[in-house]
């Protein structure tokens, strides 16, 4: 008679940490909710969700999205997050109080379920909108350079992106309880 001894069973976050580093290489931080590390592979452009969903709905090309609560997250390349506020300024965008920001080096981002995992995401969990493949991170929007060829634009991005989150903040009702991030009492720009 043989013996079968089960292997040890592994938390759901564990599990989804170790299939961020195993399958796409990501650096992943387990506990309870897993977490990747940003800026090595990739870093994130985070707006509110209404911003984000007017950004979906665009001819414009994105890397992976993911959203949790009422902030989504679009995962561009690694250290585009430095370049955030030289590109609202040169796009105009600067002083505007947008609710645009960026994580990069040393950030963390919430790691959604893994694409094709069993079971259900619990309420209010990250999800993938547009899940991430093997590879992805060296086709995420980035700054072009010369001689690169035409993947995801970093600089139109982030431009639709603070459009997006300017018009977004301009339809939400005053008062909201919504945080903004910017000048307090900044009038609106037009768009």
């Amino acid at each position: 008679m043989t013996l079968t001894v089960p292997l040890p069973r592994v938390a759901p976050e564990e599990a989804h940490a170790l299939w961020y580093e195993r399958v796409l290489g990501w650096t992943a931080a387990g506990g309870s909710p897993a977490q990747l590390v940003t800026g090595t592979r990739f870093d994130v452009l985070e707006m509110p969700a209404d911003a984000g969903a007017e950004l979906l709905r665009r001819p414009l090309a994105t890397g992976p999205v993911a959203l949790m609560g009422r902030r989504m997250r679009f995962l561009v390349a690694a250290g585009s997050a430095d370049e955030l506020d030289g590109l609202l300024d040169w796009l105009e965008w600067g002083g505007v109080a947008l609710d645009l920001t960026a994580l990069g080096a040393g950030g963390r981002m919430t790691a959604p379920v893994p694409p094709g995992s069993a079971g259900e995401s619990p309420r209010g969990a990250a999800v993938w909108l547009r899940p991430p493949e093997q590879g992805c991170d060296v086709l995420l929007p980035a700054l072009p350079g010369p001689g690169q060829g035409a993947g995801p634009d970093l600089v139109r991005l982030v431009g639709a992106a603070a459009t997006e989150c300017h018009r977004a903040r301009i339809r939400r009702p005053y008062g909201s309880g919504v945080p903004l991030r910017g000048a307090p009492n900044q009038p609106l720009a037009f768009s």
